[in-house]
């Protein structure tokens, strides 16, 4: 017995030794709370959902809980373009709610994607590209303050065919994009979503020229989502997954029911309107959700739903 425990202390020490750091998948796997920030397509929630769906399919010993807390025309950056929203009100500014999500979410672990509407849609500025810069800056640093790990994901691609102007706005988001690359160099872990689905909507307009995720030039339909939950679980070290032609055929290759999927989907869209409701935020129009409590009520007897599909035979 002694023995054992002396090796078990030397593997231990071994890898602490080692300075190896955690993957993503094991900083997942580690965290009993997730937070998802983003703007208009994370507060969508689709490709959160998707993700989570993945994580419930591992069917680990313990599996995180999952909060959407992106918000519709939110940017990391602070700005706001004049006239937005016909002028309505201004994109809300993370920071302005940070740290009350943080306070009332306490997550262990935070994915985070911002850029597509930091560029405020014009050419690129360098004014607005360094606050975007510090933006993400103050964002990795209120969250390492709050006892969180961050994790990056590099702005969506901007379809500049469904949404044309005079200039290149993908361009701008390749700039932002490469800044947060370059980031690795400091420790970030930066998930690129930017990249590939710019390679993939160019390689699938060879066959096909009207082909777009985004119909609005923006907004991801279901397929794009698909795509954007495919690199976060490619980057989470499941490969095989990331071949599945639809989230279907991703479960399925665990074993899953497509059952799952309304399931989770349900659960993600009630802690997500309780908890960015009640963390409050300057974005009108946004739903305010059940209280926390209540709404963690309804995700308990959704997650025993969810567990009885897990049990069930495929």
């Amino acid at each position: 017995m002694r023995l054992f425990f002396g090796f078990a202390v030397w593997l231990v020490l071994l890898s602490a030794a080692s300075g190896a750091e955690p993957t993503p998948v094991d900083l997942v796997k580690q965290a009993k709370t997730v937070v998802f920030l983003g703007d208009s397509i994370t507060a969508a929630g689709q490709y959160v959902a998707l993700v989570d769906a993945w994580i419930v399919s591992q069917r680990w010993e313990h599996s995180p809980k999952i909060i959407d807390c992106g918000l519709a025309s939110e940017t990391v950056s602070g700005l706001s373009e004049e006239g937005h929203a016909g002028g309505k009100f201004p994109r809300p500014d993370l920071a302005e709610r940070l740290d009350r999500v943080l306070a009332l979410t306490k997550p262990d672990l935070v994915f985070a994607c911002y850029g597509i509407n930091c560029g405020i849609y014009q050419p690129l500025d360098e004014d607005r590209f360094q606050k975007y810069q510090q933006g993400y800056q103050r964002l990795k640093a209120a969250i390492e303050k709050a006892g969180a790990k961050l994790i990056v994901v590099t702005p969506p691609f901007y379809d500049e065919q469904r949404s044309p102007k005079n200039f290149s706005y993908n361009g701008v988001l390749d700039k932002y994009s490469d800044w947060l690359l370059s980031q690795r160099a400091a420790g970030w872990i930066v998930i690129d979503l930017h990249g590939p689905m710019t390679r993939e909507v160019q390689k699938r307009r060879q066959d096909d020229p009207k082909f777009t995720f985004q119909p609005d030039g923006v907004h991801p339909n279901s397929d794009g989502h698909w795509f954007i939950a495919r690199q976060l679980i490619r980057a989470l070290g499941d490969e095989a997954a990331t071949e599945a032609a639809t989230p279907a055929d991703m479960l399925k290759l665990r074993g899953v029911s497509a059952d799952l999927l309304p399931l989770v989907q349900q659960r993600m869209a009630v802690l997500r309107d309780a908890y960015v409701g009640t963390a409050g935020h300057k974005r009108p129009g946004v739903a305010a959700g059940l209280p926390v409590p209540e709404a963690e009520q309804k995700a308990t007897a959704l997650t025993a739903k969810i567990d009885q599909l897990l049990a069930a035979k495929p």
